[in-house]
C-alpha cells in the first residue's frame, strides 16, 4: 500500500466521519497541534533516555502513556466517537502531585532552559497551551465541542510539563534560569 493517497492534493482532507474539509479547517489546526505535541513528546523521551536522570524509566512510561492519549485526543478532534480512557485526568493530576511533593517551593518565574531535556519539557508546555487555544477557537467558530474530560485533560497537560521540567531539573541537580525583572 502506498503512503500517499493523492486525495489531499487540492488542499482538502477527510475527517474521521468521512466529511471532506479544507486543510485550513480549525478542527485540523487543533488535531495537527496535538500531533505536533506528540512529536515533541517523542523527542523528549529520546533525550530523556540518553540523559543521566535517575528517574528516567518511570517518566518514560508516563510519557509513553501520554503519547497514546494524545493520539486518542487527535482522533477525538478529528471527529471520531472515541473518548479518553476513564481516569485520564486523575492520572495526570496524580503524577503532577507526586512530582510536586519532591520539589522546593517556587519563588520565581522560571525561564525555559538549564538542560536540553528540561528545555524540551517547556516546549511541550507551550505547545500544550497552543493546543488548548486552538481548541477554543475551533469551538467558538464551529459551535462544535468535545467532552468536559477532554477539556480538563488538555488543560492539565501544560501543568504536567511545567512540573516535569522542574522535577527533572531537580533530579539532574541543575539550576534553572529565573526571570530577572
Amino acid at each position: 500500500m502506498k503512503i500517499y493517497t493523492k486525495s489531499g492534493d487540492r488542499g482538502r482532507t477527510s475527517l474521521a466521519t468521512g466529511k471532506r474539509v479544507s486543510k485550513s479547517d480549525l478542527r485540523l489546526e487543533a488535531y495537527g497541534t496535538a500531533d505536533e505535541l506528540n512529536s515533541f513528546v517523542g523527542l523528549l523521551r529520546s533525550v530523556l533516555m540518553s540523559s543521566c536522570c535517575r528517574c528516567k524509566e518511570p517518566i518514560d512510561v508516563q510519557l509513553g502513556w501520554l503519547q497514546n492519549r494524545l493520539f486518542d485526543l487527535g482522533a477525538i478532534l478529528a471527529g471520531s466517537d472515541m473518548q479518553l480512557s476513564e481516569g485520564s485526568v486523575n492520572q495526570l493530576e496524580s503524577w503532577i502531585d507526586e512530582m510536586q511533593e519532591e520539589l522546593p517551593e517556587l519563588r520565581a518565574f522560571i525561564l525555559p532552559g538549564g538542560d536540553e531535556v528540561v528545555a524540551i519539557c517547556h516546549v511541550c508546555r507551550t505547545v500544550s497551551r497552543r493546543l488548548e487555544r486552538s481548541m477554543v477557537v475551533w469551538r467558538e467558530e464551529s459551535g462544535e465541542d468535545v467532552s468536559e474530560e477532554v477539556w480538563q485533560f488538555v488543560n492539565r497537560l501544560s501543568d504536567y510539563y511545567f512540573v516535569l521540567a522542574r522535577f527533572l531539573a531537580n533530579n539532574l541537580e541543575i539550576s534553572v534560569p529565573t526571570w530577572e525583572k
